[in-house]
């Protein structure tokens, strides 16, 4: 009898996916797992969206995305980011994630290695496992704010890794490299001849100083940097993400966009357009409200004694909950059966991170306070 491929067959389940259909069981339940924004796409990117329909604005379009977005993309790198490219290097990918796992097969063939962090977003394990690429996973700290250390990388590195993955601000920590850390991690990219592939899809979402981006600080071309619409503009639904490439890579990784997705919804990357050249208060008042946010949790965690580290970017915070006696997937399933607030399991994040929640800011202020004030009184509570 035929049977399934062996790739997916080992694909672990998301932890964060588990978590939100056990809540959907339980009614009432405080959402703290889900890292979408609570607020709606701005009205003048749904009207581009929905002009563009109603003009015929429907076909296919080039791999790499129509030019006007290319280029809008290409000022904004330069404007926000620092990073010098122009509209040919920019490819416009459905969603972030798809211009990682393009790029994933641009730069590997089967059996590299990839370094990866432990905590990291559990997607780019799973992209890795359908691409036959082994994550070699290097420890973050929450001593070191989970900001990436080049000393303590190095020695996982080996004659087969290609890759060294980045994502600053962080999911799930909410950590942002500094630019001193940025530069010591492409020193060791250098002199190991990896490729740095950084994900930066929460680049307009900080708290304390303005991300850096690690495209402006690479001398040699081995930077490819990812960015999304989806938390930036509330646009997780649209899928459109876009990256940076070196000159000698573009081709390639536009090459992969035909088998893999083709091109990008039409209506959706005019709607981008319209996100991009309009008014960038709404992203403003998005990140100020996250901020605030951010400053309630830690006051209120801090208060009642759960260890935590104060994110500085995304909108995600990551607490210590094993003073409640139990591992933070234990902890987690228990949070949504008896006290209704569903928050995700350190060790969906990887295998250092067992002690640790998940939290998620993009919730509104009052559920997201109840939620965490009933996480601290449980972990009181089981631990007493």
């Amino acid at each position: 009898m035929a049977k399934p491929s062996l790739a997916v067959e080992s694909m672990s389940r998301s932890g964060i996916r588990e978590i939100m259909e056990l809540a959907w069981t339980v009614e009432d339940v405080i959402h703290l797992e889900v890292g979408e924004p609570n607020f709606a796409t701005p009205d003048h990117v749904v009207e581009a969206a929905h002009q563009a329909a109603t003009d015929g604005f429907t076909r296919y379009t080039p791999n790499a995305g129509i030019p006007e977005l290319r280029e809008v993309l290409a000022q904004k790198v330069r404007d926000r980011n620092g990073i010098e490219a122009s509209a040919d290097q920019i490819v416009v990918t459905p969603g972030a994630v798809v211009g990682l796992y393009s790029t994933l097969a641009a730069v590997t063939d089967p059996g590299a290695e990839v370094l990866l962090s432990d905590p990291s977003w559990p997607n780019y394990h799973l992209m890795m496992t359908l691409q036959g690429i082994t994550p070699r996973l290097f420890p973050l700290s929450a001593e070191d704010d989970f900001i990436p250390n080049a000393a303590r990388i190095e020695p996982h590195i080996t004659d087969r890794s290609k890759v060294l993955l980045l994502n600053s601000p962080g999911n799930p920590s909410g950590a942002t490299t500094t630019r001193e850390a940025l530069v010591e991690l492409l020193e060791l990219a250098r002199a190991y001849d990896l490729w740095v592939l950084s994900d930066e899809v929460y680049d307009e979402i900080w708290f304390d100083d303005p991300h850096v981006s690690a495209g402006p600080l690479d001398p040699d071309g081995r930077v490819v940097t990812f960015f999304s619409f989806s938390k930036t503009y509330a646009m997780t639904g649209w899928r459109v993400g876009y990256l940076v490439t070196p000159p000698s890579l573009t081709e390639n990784v536009i090459k992969t966009q035909e088998p893999i997705s083709s091109c990008v919804n039409a209506p959706a990357q005019k709607a981008a357009v319209a996100a991009i050249t309009g008014p960038q208060e709404v992203v403003a008042e998005m990140r100020d409200a996250y901020r605030r946010r951010r400053d309630r949790v830690v006051e209120l965690l801090g208060r009642e004694g759960i260890p935590h580290v104060r994110p500085t970017g995304a909108f995600y915070l990551m607490a210590d909950v094993s003073g409640s006696g139990m591992s933070g997937l234990e902890f987690a399933r228990r949070l949504v059966l008896e006290r209704g607030v569903a928050v995700v399991p350190g060790n969906t994040f990887g295998p250092g991170s067992t002690a640790y929640v998940r939290l998620s800011l993009a919730t509104a202020t009052e559920p997201l306070l109840e939620g965490v004030a009933r996480l601290a009184a449980a972990v009181k509570e089981w631990g007493a």
